[in-house]
């Protein structure tokens, strides 16, 4: 959004949400919260969007905050080149990294990416011993059958290190902006899965030995 439309506008009807902020703007705001990071045992998620599309800018932050022994995570799909992604991997210290689709035409459809990616990249990091909580975006029609759990299962117990998976319930509050960025409307319109669900999802995983979280 180039933001001309809202100069233009005599009415004011427009406005644009959101502020550009330098890392040291950032920085100030995340050391304000010092005191119930030290409290709580919390730290600072840095997700969005996509964290990994300001690359240079994250890796700033990740280093401040690290340097004021705050602890940081990074919510990313993992679809980014190996090089930077093992920066912020090196720089962070837990990794939230979403599957959404074990099988990767299925993904590529409704994502627009195959997963060859996303898969490589969580090898490599669980491999090199980076702390990784896998994220599972609950989809009915989607990703919930049982061979698609399944297999995200058998894939989540391959990667070293990683105990635990949060599934996350589909959230419909998305549909007006993807009605116009996407011809794909059979997903988008489809409903909240129930509770009978996700406990099936998560006793799936459980059944690996992983330590389950609903919601997050």
């Amino acid at each position: 959004m180039c933001g001309e439309c809202v100069t233009a506008c005599l009415s004011d009807a427009r406005e644009i949400i959101g502020q550009e902020m330098s890392v040291a703007e950032v920085t100030s705001q995340i050391e304000k919260d010092v005191i119930f990071y030290d409290e709580s045992g919390g730290g600072v998620t840095f997700s969005g969007g996509e964290p990994m599309m300001q690359v240079d800018f994250l890796l700033t932050l990740l280093n401040r905050c690290r340097a004021e022994g705050i602890h940081t995570t990074v919510d990313t799909t993992c679809h980014a080149q190996p090089a930077p992604m093992k920066r912020v991997a090196e720089a962070a210290d837990l990794l939230q990294c979403d599957i959404k689709h074990m099988d990767s035409e299925v993904h590529e459809r409704y994502t627009g990416v195959p997963t060859n990616l996303i898969l490589a990249n969580l090898k490599a990091l669980a491999q090199a011993g980076k702390a990784i909580v896998i994220r599972v975006p609950v989809v009915p029609g989607f990703n919930d059958s049982d061979e698609n759990i399944a297999a995200t299962a058998d894939f989540a117990k391959s990667l070293p290190g990683v105990s635990r998976i949060d599934i996350l319930p589909y959230n419909r509050g998305g549909l007006e902006k993807s009605v116009r960025l996407t011809d794909e409307m059979d997903l988008m319109q489809t409903k909240t899965p129930d509770d009978g669900t996700m406990d099936r999802i998560a006793a799936t995983f459980r059944g690996h030995g992983f330590e389950v979280k609903i919601g997050g």
